[in-house]
């Protein structure tokens, strides 16, 4: 995979590590990769598949 994408996470991440992704554009695709394995796999998928995944997800109750 490319890279030199620009890769984000999210701002409700906190900077101490945990669990986050990051996330990067490119033509046609969004790419997700773990923040602690930068160099590690990488996911890519459509853009209406990444909306569709962020919709659900944002619809789940947090963990208590």
């Amino acid at each position: 995979m490319n890279t030199e994408l620009a890769w984000f996470k999210s701002s409700y991440s906190s900077s101490g590590g945990g669990n986050c992704v990051e996330v990067a554009a490119s033509s046609g695709m969004v790419h997700v990769r773990d923040s602690k394995d930068k160099s590690g796999p990488q996911l890519a998928v459509e853009p209406g598949a990444w909306a569709s995944f962020v919709s659900f997800a944002a619809e789940q109750p947090l963990p208590a």
